[in-house]
């Protein structure tokens, strides 16, 4: 692990293997590539590696021959393989190699790594991006330009891990580093993606069940397309995403049903003003996503010792809503560069 991030050609030499490449693992493929990276490919599909190899990428045909030499390996697979998967590059791989992953829910995952004392090099990640399409062919290296991507640190050797992670992520994809830890990023999730998946697709089955279900989809516009985008996701992937976080979805699905039956109150009991009035707090989060505004901080710690008050504070960032574009770590201390959103004014 370098102990500098910062500029893209800070990791010229770096060798780099995305383990599933599907439409996220696909993408990074990609984008590592035309970073100019060292980088390989596996995929236990013979056909998704021939699609892979046609794509100017090297993808071998066994799964040890990828992992042989890599400094860092990200794991890109189905939810559900991934504990599994985790083992095996683990033991493939050096002690030095960094591990992360873009699994959609952490808690599970984490708790699996901290089992089999795997924490000092594997650090739980999340890139908050996709697409309802899948598959390495509708991947691409732009897709996960800017996005927020979660990064879950740990205390001791794996916030050194986090670190030189956090650098590689902003230098070569330009992302927006959620530092958070795994239960407080299922929390959010929850809500910021897998609830929204439920009512795309209770929405779209519904209109599946309607009378004139022909004559809804040719009046449907861009509330209808918007709300049910993800509805077109894979069903297997979704549901495997789903169940991975099920309490804390379950959970926020039912503050949006007691929402939604306060709308249905007041347009059972024709209440106008109670309507506007629900209608409006939402419209207020609404009008909020794309202007947001951040204060720019600059905060340094030591670069020795097991760095609890860095890795608390790391995660009360997260949790605020705030984010990292920088991680420069000297001799002596490390400084990160974050950004704290600002309270609206009232």
């Amino acid at each position: 692990m370098s102990d500098e991030t910062g500029s893209p050609n800070e990791y010229a030499d770096l060798r780099a293997a995305v383990v599933g490449t599907g439409l996220i693992g696909g993408s990074v493929l990609l984008r590592l590539r035309d970073a100019g990276l060292d980088t390989t490919g596996w995929d236990p599909d013979p056909a998704t590696r021939s699609d892979a190899r046609a794509r100017g990428v090297t993808a071998p045909d066994t799964l040890d021959e990828a992992l042989r030499g890599r400094d860092v390996v990200f794991l890109c697979g189905p939810l559900p393989s991934l504990p599994e998967t985790l083992l095996r590059v683990a033991g493939a791989t050096p002690p030095g190699c960094v591990l992360t992953d873009v699994g959609s829910t952490k808690g599970e995952l984490s708790g699996f790594a901290a089992r089999h004392g795997l924490l000092d090099r594997f650090v739980p990640g999340h890139p908050m991006a996709g697409a309802e399409s899948a598959g390495l062919t509708a991947a691409a290296p732009t897709l996960l330009d800017s996005a927020a991507w979660v990064l879950c640190p740990s205390p001791g050797r794996g916030t050194v891990a986090f670190r030189w992670l956090a650098g590689l992520l902003v230098a070569l994809f330009r992302a927006r580093v959620v530092p958070m830890n795994a239960a407080d990023h299922d929390d959010a999730a929850a809500l910021a993606s897998h609830v929204p998946h439920l009512l795309a697709g209770a929405l779209a089955g519904a209109v599946r069940r309607a009378r004139l279900r022909d004559a809804v989809l040719a009046l449907a516009a861009g509330s209808f397309s918007d709300g049910t985008r993800v509805a077109g996701t894979p069903a297997r992937r979704t549901a495997s995403m789903l169940l991975g976080n099920r309490e804390r979805v379950l959970t926020e699905l039912a503050g949006v049903t007691a929402y939604l039956g306060e709308l249905a109150d007041a347009l059972r009991a024709g209440d106008a003003d109670a309507l506007t009035a629900l209608h409006a707090e939402a419209g207020a989060v609404r009008a909020a996503l794309p202007g947001r505004s951040y204060a720019v901080e600059t905060r340094g710690f030591p670069a020795g010792g097991e760095h609890a008050d860095e890795v608390a504070w790391l995660c009360g960032l997260g949790a605020a809503g705030g984010h990292l574009s920088g991680c420069a770590v000297g001799a002596d201390t490390v400084s990160y560069t974050a950004h704290r959103p600002v309270p609206p004014a009232t």
